[in-house]
């Protein structure tokens, strides 16, 4: 085994360490035992705990059912097990990604809104017209909302 074997083993056993750990920790967040959890995603529990403790790589269908059964994205799984590279937004995307009381479509919904206000804003952002958004769609007018706080 060569040298660079080696490190991209490190990468991947870190990355399934750091995966049972997020796994284990989102739980714990939902206060779900592992059985429970074991039972919602229909693996067994012998597995799930080797998930956890980062002895076994689980297959994105997998994660997917334990996404499912902690009601978070799977997508943050996949970032966490190193499958799909994370969505630009930082931290913000992440943990809307993360929160367990959002559906998809409103962790969608939100990361969208950020998105477009992150483009709004950098520096070399070309002028928007009222009429026309950031690409070029529609967009909806918020003039006068909040007016009621402005002094």
């Amino acid at each position: 085994m060569g040298r660079t074997d080696r490190s991209v083993n490190g990468v991947v056993n870190r990355a399934v360490t750091d995966l049972g750990g997020y796994i284990r920790a989102q739980r714990d967040t939902a206060q779900i035992s592992l059985r429970q959890l074991a039972k919602r995603a229909g693996v067994s529990n012998p597995y799930l705990s080797q998930v956890e403790r980062g002895l076994r790589r689980p297959s994105a269908e997998i994660l997917q059912q334990i996404a499912k059964a902690l009601r978070i994205s799977a997508e943050a799984l996949y970032v966490q097990a190193g499958i799909m590279e994370p969505r630009s937004g930082g931290p913000v995307a992440e943990a809307i990604l993360a929160d367990t009381e959002l559906s998809e479509r409103q962790k969608q919904a939100l990361i969208d809104i950020y998105t477009s206000f992150r483009r709004e804003n950098r520096p070399d952002a070309e002028a928007v017209s009222p009429e026309k958004g950031v690409d070029g769609g529609t967009t909806v007018s918020t003039e006068g909302i909040g007016s009621e706080f402005e002094e």
